[in-house]
């Protein structure tokens, strides 16, 4: 069985979050660069129950782990979404 492929706003739907791209492009802009020492789910800015999703998605096999990660580079680099999403 082929694992499901997540986009950004679908991960963001999935949080709870306006999933549309300015919606997403304001969030990365307001919370990024993320401190290097800190984990992506240990962020301030997320509810307890945004960050066990985001704990699960990190690991290995986890569904989520791919566009989790995206979205912990974006919020590092401080830098928008690509536009071919």
């Amino acid at each position: 069985m082929e694992s499901p492929v997540h986009s950004l706003p679908s991960l963001f739907k999935q949080l709870g979050l306006p999933d549309d791209p300015v919606s997403i492009e304001k969030f990365v802009a307001v919370h990024s660069p993320l401190k290097p020492d800190l984990k992506l789910a240990d962020a301030f800015f997320w509810t307890p129950s945004q960050r066990a999703f985001l704990r699960d998605g990190m690991l290995d096999d986890a569904d989520w782990a791919e566009v989790v990660d995206e979205l912990n580079v974006l919020l590092r680099t401080g830098r928008g979404v690509q536009k071919t999403q």
